[in-house]
C-alpha cells in the first residue's frame, strides 16, 4: 500500500520553513528527516509516525488516536502511531509534527557523513594478510 501523497504534501507545507529537512523513502513509506534524525513518516500501512522520545511516550500513548508504533513484533519506544483522525485537519497535524521536531532538535545534528562512517567502523576490516593458524608449523 502506497502512502498519502496529500498528507506529504501538507507536511512538505509545513516543513517548508527549515533548511535542515530532507525526505527518505523508509519502511514502505515516506520518512521526513530533520536536522539528521528521522522526525516523522508516512507511512505504507497507514498513519502517521511521529518520534517523541522515550520520556514522553507513555503519556502521549494515552492521547486519542495515539497508539505505540511497532515493528516485526516490537514495540519501538519513542516512537507512536497516530491515526488519520488524529490528523485529517490541519491543526492536528501541526501538532504532532511540532511534537517530532521539538523532540529530534534537543538530538545533536546527524549528517549523512558521520552516518556513513559510523557503518564503515563496524565492519571488520578485510587483511590481505594470512591469519595465525595458517602460517603455523608443525
Amino acid at each position: 500500500m502506497p502512502y498519502d501523497e496529500a498528507t506529504a504534501g501538507r507536511l512538505r507545507k509545513l516543513l517548508s520553513g527549515r533548511s535542515d529537512v530532507f525526505e527518505q523513502k523508509l519502511m514502505g513509506g515516506l520518512c521526513f528527516m530533520v536536522n539528521g534524525h528521522m522526525c516523522c513518516a508516512i507511512s505504507g500501512r497507514g498513519g502517521l509516525l511521529v518520534r517523541v522520545g522515550p520520556d514522553a511516550h507513555p503519556s502521549i500513548l494515552s492521547e486519542p488516536h495515539a497508539g505505540p508504533m511497532e515493528m516485526r513484533g516490537r514495540i519501538m519506544t519513542g516512537y507512536v502511531r497516530v491515526a488519520p483522525e488524529g490528523y485529517q485537519t490541519d491543526a492536528g497535524l501541526k501538532k504532532w509534527l511540532t511534537r517530532g521536531v521539538d523532540f529530534v532538535v534537543t538530538l545533536p545534528r546527524r549528517t549523512k557523513a558521520k552516518k556513513a562512517a559510523g557503518k564503515a567502523a563496524k565492519r571488520p576490516r578485510k587483511t590481505s594478510t594470512p591469519s595465525a593458524n595458517a602460517t603455523r608449523t608443525a
